[in-house]
């Protein structure tokens, strides 16, 4: 069996030198990359009414905007981080950036339904590559609390994102329609693929690179997937954010529905996620090196718990307002941003030498468990204010079990191997 062990590569902050590139620098240029998911999503919400009303087509219809975006991101994430480690972090990042900029440019001219969606599912091959590459770089250049502290600080950055991304969206929407929005998304991979080919550093060494063909793929993988610790990480970190990520999808039912507000109204429940998901980073940040990453991710889950028995128990007597509904919202986020950077890197520690492809099964499990809520369970639960805190409950709580699971049998085999 394996055992967490310290990182095969660790260049310190000698590559940056190299590249003349600064910490806070790198923690920029990696969070901007990572935006480009939330972008894709929370920015064209408030548009859903125009396109459902331009195209014709139902509710149900219409979710699957989402839905393949979020499959193909989830398909692709198997490729990104694999991709990075056989022909190295950069290439993989540029061309990816390249493709998202052409597949906005096409979402702008789709003349019918089936032409956005086929757009949609383009943007979604290429928008995961920063957060999954993005990690691998991270653990490429740092080693052990430097990275916690690092990731930490590209959350609180990437954060600002899914609060502005939808008073973006709005603005855009009430001036010029919704295909401005997609506009801005074009502009937006234009100037990350301007900044990662003036600022991104390489972190991968060519001695250090895998073979890219299917049967070593294909052993991987299987070498991955086939460890029950990563299965149990990725899954936990998955049913996490699913819980907070179905508020997202979920987002115009509970503002033009359930809230009753306009498309001015989205800020009203992103900005406190947001808040929330920064103000976890933060303290995850700050308790790198100080306390053991076991016990901040208890304190991440007993955040959690706490929010999601408020959010029920509100929800079962009285129906969604505010700001009770928003705020559960916030204080889920909390502990869900201070316990994910501890159990990503504990994923990215389990094989060393396969960073990129560990972080491409991770954020493939993340994505998928993600397209699920939006497409899936968001449907059947969002126009009532109970049955999404339910599900939220739910998914935290299967997270929790995963992670409880893991901890028992890594306890188990550091025993049976010390």
């Amino acid at each position: 069996m394996l055992r967490t062990v310290r990182p095969a590569f660790h260049f310190s902050d000698k590559t940056l030198q190299k590249k003349n590139v600064s910490v806070p620098v790198l923690a920029a240029v990696l969070a901007g990359l990572a935006t480009l998911g939330p972008f894709s999503v929370d920015t064209f919400l408030p548009s859903f009414p125009a396109i459902q009303h331009d195209f014709g087509v139902t509710t149900l219809e219409l979710q699957q905007t989402l839905s393949v975006y979020l499959a193909t991101f989830a398909v692709m994430t198997l490729f990104h981080g694999a991709l990075s480690d056989s022909f190295g972090r950069r290439p993989v990042i540029l061309a990816s950036l390249a493709v998202y900029m052409l597949a906005s440019i096409g979402c702008i001219f789709s003349g019918t339904f089936g032409q956005l969606l086929f757009f949609r599912a383009a943007q979604g091959l290429s928008a995961g590559v920063g957060w999954v590459v993005g990690r691998a770089i991270v653990r490429d250049t740092f080693g052990g609390h430097e990275a916690q502290r690092l990731l930490s600080l590209i959350t609180m950055i990437f954060g600002i994102a899914p609060a502005l991304a939808p008073v973006i969206g709005g603005w855009l929407q009430g001036a010029f329609g919704w295909r401005s929005v997609f506009a801005f998304l074009a502009l937006y991979g234009a100037l990350q693929l301007a900044l990662c080919w003036r600022w991104l550093p390489e972190t991968h060494p060519q001695e250090a690179r895998q073979p890219f063909a299917a049967g070593p793929l294909f052993r991987n993988y299987r070498q991955l997937a086939g460890d029950p610790l990563m299965a149990l990480l990725c899954v936990s970190i998955a049913f996490n954010f699913a819980g907070m990520f179905l508020y997202v999808a979920s987002a115009p039912a509970i503002i033009y529905g359930l809230l009753g507000l306009d498309e001015a109204g989205f800020p009203v429940l992103f900005v406190p996620a947001i808040a929330g998901i920064m103000l976890g980073a933060f303290f995850s940040g700050r308790l790198a090196g100080r306390v053991a990453r076991p016990v901040t991710v208890k304190a991440g889950f007993t955040i959690m718990f706490c929010a999601a028995a408020f959010n029920v128990g509100y929800h079962a007597l009285a129906p969604a307002a505010l700001p009770w509904t928003v705020l559960a919202v916030m204080v889920y986020s909390v502990g869900m941003a201070l316990a994910g950077p501890s159990v990503q890197l504990i994923v990215l520690d389990r094989f060393p030498r396969l960073r990129g492809t560990a972080s491409s099964l991770q954020g493939f499990t993340h994505s998928l468990f993600t397209a699920i809520a939006a497409g899936l369970v968001s449907p059947q639960v969002s126009g009532n204010g109970f049955a999404l805190a339910v599900a939220q409950a739910a998914m935290l709580t299967l997270g929790c079990v995963c992670w409880l699971w893991y901890q028992r049998v890594n306890s188990r085999e550091v025993r049976l191997t010390s």
